[in-house]
């Protein structure tokens, strides 16, 4: 008999305790990636009394890929536009809150004597929240819907993406020998660059690319070419020198932007749960009790660093993006803990064999102790407002608490920022393009042309050959960095106003004319050996004849609109179904009052009734200003309007208000039938004999419906099919009748019968 390899023995450790352990944290309400640490534990070669496993470099390998698929989904779940779209208030509390407690975090290391690189990874994991414990605590304390936990959740989505920013980063410093702040910004700078390359070639062809194939998808190919483009993507960011992970994000993120993204979203689930659940379990397989023992004090000063330092700082991050003392404090208190990404860089640092040994489970264990004081530090931070309410002078609380009040609705951005702006954009953006052509012409084709004509005479057309292909490759790119911008509303408003303005308007068309030599240059000196006055000279005029050619034009102006259909496409698609938010969302007078959707579920007993029996706004204060059910959206529903399960409410009203409406909503609903396994229907032949009770009757008299719970299906004949009952006919001794019903009606009918 032939035996099952050991990795097959590890995968049913793990699923198994996993299973147990999970069904057990399910039970006592606590989040399930404390369940996957623990079962992680009672598998690992540290608990001698179960069962552990062999192969961890395999179950090693398998967390890796989990990293890879958590991350994937992530960037599904994201989207850029959603980040410009929040402006700069959460981008303020973020950049602060992972400075300051990156900064803590490294002097905590430092007091203990650390080494370097451990105090710079442990600095990234607590600046780290965990955005899964928080929305499950938010989600418990039935806090979800209240306008304090969408800033921070806002703030949690910028902390994954520069958490992988920042495991870039760190992988950069961990390679180095003694890095420095020259490294550190060509890092930066290598980061933005391939970011912005893969953000803008990917939403250019992958959502082309699924468009051209959507009628031949279904659900299996599209998780197949879905996973296929996150691994492609994850080995292409090795290649250049990131992590899987970081490719992973942002394939996840291109696929944020097309119509398939919350199908491959679903789809991406199961096996995103799988690998995920074998990741946290290996996480807590490197938990060892001696280690957790050895370093006890270390552990209660990084909780009391997280707990002290994310209530103090984080409120005063929030509060230096805008926000009232109250509400910074509620966001601040709310992240004091770390999570899943500081695992995935604590993985990191030990994938490296840049940091110790110890830290892995030190920080395992100040995220489950930091995990279980979540919820009682959400709750702690109104009590804590009212404590400082009653210590400080009333005049600081009232001008700490007017801050977001007296925000206004929008600020007016000069004309020149604007128009500035926009063509910094946009020349970054093409240049990047055109760099990133220049790159891949210079590196694959012209050592192929080199190959197809060898010899030092051929070497010269080869060159010619690959320098005008180039040329015309990226010429839309400079035309658009050129021309771009040089008509716009800012610019005929500025050219218009004052002469003053004219000038450097021109010279703002003159520096991107020289960047767009400054390419054609780099191409002629690298392939040629002409004088510099002649290759400027062939510059300045390849760059007019792109200007003035209508081909170029044209290319130039379908690769841009191809590009932004992709990018709005997901738009477009929500504009279609009914599922974009209102226009008015975001401009509510009152900062108490904002917009929050709820799900009516499918056992809910508000269902079958009208709005206006209901009563929704008498009740809970709360307004119902759209219905969106399937693709239709209903905005200004009147009150004769019927709920259905699976609808999707979107109501207006006060922190408070959608509490109580949300508490409802989830509450009143109709029981679970624990007796479901006797609810079966049976059909049985009843067979009238003498002295039966229903011997006279017809079908109503019989009370076989209404007194028995059961129905008559037929008369049987001795036909093929069973005869019609007419409701009128009596039943004759003899009669044979096939009737359905539950197993208890069944009894007490035959057992009247029998009487």
């Amino acid at each position: 008999m032939a035996e099952i390899p050991e990795l097959i023995n590890d995968l049913a450790y793990i699923l198994m305790s996993a299973g147990i352990v999970t069904l057990i944290f399910k039970r006592l309400k606590q989040p399930l990636v404390l369940g996957y640490i623990v079962a992680g534990f009672l598998v690992s070669p540290h608990m001698p009394y179960t069962a552990s496993v062999v192969d961890t470099k395999n179950v090693h390998l398998w967390a890796d890929i989990g990293v890879m698929f958590l991350l994937f989904s992530l960037g599904l779940d994201f989207s850029f536009k959603k980040i410009l779209k929040m402006g700069a208030s959460p981008i303020i509390s973020t950049i602060t809150i992972i400075f300051s407690m990156a900064l803590l975090g490294v002097a905590v290391g430092q007091l203990f004597s650390w080494s370097k690189m451990d105090c710079i990874f442990l600095g990234g994991m607590l600046a780290m929240s965990s955005t899964t414990i928080i929305y499950k605590a938010f989600d418990d304390l039935g806090l979800r819907q209240q306008q304090f936990a969408g800033l921070v959740m806002s703030v949690l989505i910028l902390e994954d993406i520069l958490a992988i920013v920042m495991m870039v980063m760190l992988s950069a410093i961990a390679a180095g020998d003694n890095p420095d702040g020259g490294q550190m910004l060509g890092s930066i700078f290598k980061i933005g660059f391939f970011l912005v390359l893969w953000l803008v070639v990917g939403i250019f062809a992958v959502p082309a690319f699924l468009r051209k194939i959507r009628r031949l998808v279904n659900e299996e190919v599209l998780l197949i070419v879905s996973l296929g483009l996150c691994c492609a993507m994850a080995v292409f960011s090795t290649k250049v020198g990131f992590s899987s992970a970081f490719g992973a994000f942002i394939m996840g993120s291109i696929l944020a932007e097309t119509i398939e993204a919350e199908h491959i979203e679903k789809l991406v689930e199961p096996v995103k749960n799988l690998f995920g659940a074998i990741f946290f379990v290996s996480v807590g397989m490197l938990v060892d009790p001696q280690i957790l023992i050895d370093y006890a004090f270390p552990i209660v000063a990084l909780v009391l660093t997280i707990i002290i330092g994310q209530s103090t700082l984080g409120s005063l991050s929030f509060m230096l993006g805008g926000e009232s003392l109250k509400s910074a404090m509620r966001c601040g208190f709310s992240m004091a803990q770390i999570g899943e990404f500081s695992f995935i860089i604590a993985s990191l640092g030990l994938s490296l064999g840049v940091i110790s040994e110890f830290l892995y489970p030190v920080v395992v264990a100040v995220s489950v102790i930091t995990t279980f004081l979540t919820p009682y530090m959400i709750r702690l931070a109104t009590p804590a407002y009212t404590s400082l309410e009653h210590h400080l002078p009333s005049r600081i609380i009232q001008l700490l608490n007017k801050q977001s009040m007296s925000r206004p609705e929008s600020t007016e951005k000069s004309l020149w920022k604007q128009l500035i702006t926009q063509m910094a954009v946009n020349t970054l953006v093409y240049a990047i393009l055109t760099s990133a052509t220049v790159a891949v012409m210079f590196t694959f084709f012209l050592p192929f042309i080199h190959e197809v004509l060898p010899g030092e005479h051929l070497e010269i057309y080869g060159n010619i050959i690959t320098g005008v292909l180039t040329v015309i490759f990226i010429a839309p790119f400079l035309r658009a960095m050129i021309m771009k911008k040089n008509r716009s509303e800012e610019w005929r408003q500025l050219w218009e106003e004052s002469n003053k303005n004219r000038l450097p308007l021109l010279f703002t068309i003159l520096v991107r004319v020289v960047i767009a030599v400054a390419y054609i240059f780099f191409i002629c000196h690298r392939l040629s050996h002409l004088t510099n006055a002649i290759v400027i000279t062939i510059g300045v005029m390849a760059v007019a004849l792109m200007v003035v050619s209508r081909t170029v034009k044209q290319r130039s102006i379908k690769l841009e609109r191809l590009f932004m259909l992709n990018l709005r496409s997901r738009d477009i698609e929500a504009q279609v179904h009914g599922k974009k938010r209102p226009l008015y969302e975001g401009r509510l007078l009152d900062r108490d009052i904002h917009i929050a959707d709820f799900d009516v579920p499918m056992n809910s007993q508000w269902m079958g009734s009208t709005l206006k029996q209901l009563n929704l706004g008498r009740k809970y204060g709360v307004h119902v200003s759209s219905i969106l059910r399937a693709n239709f959206r209903l905005n200004i529903p009147d009150g004769d309007y019927v709920i259905f399960p699976g609808d999707r409410l979107q109501v207006i009203g006060s922190d408070e208000q959608v509490s109580k409406f949300a508490h409802a909503i989830k509450t009143e609903v109709i029981g679970e039938d624990f007796d479901l396994e006797n609810r079966e229907m049976k059909l049985r032949q009843l067979i009238i004999g003498e002295g039966s009770p229903f011997i006279g009757k017809n079908l109503k008299d019989s009370g076989i419906r209404n007194l028995y719970s059961c129905m008559v299906i037929g008369l049987e004949e001795g036909k093929e099919n069973l005869s019609r009952i007419d409701p009128n006919r009596r039943f004759e001794e003899g009669d044979i009748l096939w009737i359905v019903g539950e197993q208890e009606s069944l009894d007490a009918l035959f057992g009247t019968d029998k009487d």
